[in-house]
C-alpha cells in the first residue's frame, strides 16, 4: 500500500508537468487499488484486535498501523487532488509559473519514502527526521503562495493559472504532512510517545 500511495504522488507529479493525460489516469486506478487495500488492511488490524487481544508494544503497533493505513489512503486522496489540477490547466490553458514543483514532488516523495523505511526498520530516530524535514515543505509551499500571489497582482490574466498552482503545492505540503503523521506513529508505536505537537508551527 506504501508503494501504491508513493507512485501514486510521483505520477501525479510528472501528469502535471507533463500535462500527461494517460498518467492522470493510472493515478486514479492507483487511487482505487489504495481504497481497496485501505479496508483490507483495515479489516485485517481490526481482526487481530478483537480475537488476539494484544498488549503494550503489539497493541501500539496496530494502532499506528490503523492510523498509517488512512495517511496512505489521504495521500492518495491528495495525488487524485493534482490530477484534477492537471485535467483543469490542459482545459484553461498552461502558463509558466514561478515554482519548482518538480522540487516540491521529490522532496514530498522523499519523505514518503524515508517514513515508510522508518516503519518496515522500526527506527525512531529516522522517523524523527522526516518530522524535522516538514519545516522545510511548509516553507517551500508559503514561498509557491506568494510567488503567486504576486504574479496574480503583475499579470491579472494568469490568475486562473496561478490560483490551479497555489492548490497543487498546497496539495503537496499536505502530502508532506500525512508523511509526518506516518513518521509521528511510527514513535508512538516504538517509544510509546505521543509527539504530534512537539513541532513548530508551520508556517502557512
Amino acid at each position: 500500500m506504501a508503494a501504491l500511495s508513493q507512485q501514486a504522488v510521483e505520477s501525479a507529479v510528472d501528469a502535471y508537468l507533463q500535462r500527461d493525460k494517460s498518467l492522470c489516469k493510472y493515478v486514479k486506478q492507483t487511487e482505487a487499488a489504495i481504497n481497496t487495500a485501505q479496508r483490507e488492511l483495515d479489516e485485517m488490524a481490526y481482526e487481530l484486535l478483537a480475537q488476539e487481544q494484544p498488549m503494550a508494544i503489539d497493541l501500539r503497533f496496530i494502532i499506528a498501523v490503523i492510523k498509517i493505513n488512512g495517511d496512505l489512503e489521504r495521500i492518495g486522496d491528495q495525488a487524485n487532488g493534482i490530477v484534477r489540477r492537471t485535467k483543469e490547466i490542459l482545459r484553461i490553458g498552461e502558463a509558466d509559473l514561478p515554482v519548482d514543483f518538480a522540487a516540491m514532488g521529490e522532496f514530498a516523495a522523499r519523505m514518503i519514502r524515508s517514513a515508510v523505511q522508518a516503519l518496515l526498520d522500526g527506527d525512531a530516530r529516522l522517523a524523527d527526521a522526516v518530522r524535522e524535514m516538514d519545516d522545510e515543505i511548509d516553507r517551500m509551499n508559503h514561498r509557491a503562495y506568494e510567488d503567486l500571489l504576486k504574479l496574480i497582482e503583475m499579470q491579472p490574466g494568469l490568475t486562473q493559472q496561478a490560483m490551479n498552482g497555489i492548490l497543487v503545492a498546497k496539495h503537496l505540503e499536505r502530502i508532506a504532512d500525512h508523511a509526518s503523521n506516518i513518521a509521528t506513529d511510527v514513535i508512538f508505536w516504538i517509544r510509546g510517545a505521543d509527539v504530534r505537537h512537539q513541532l513548530s508551527v508551520s508556517v502557512d
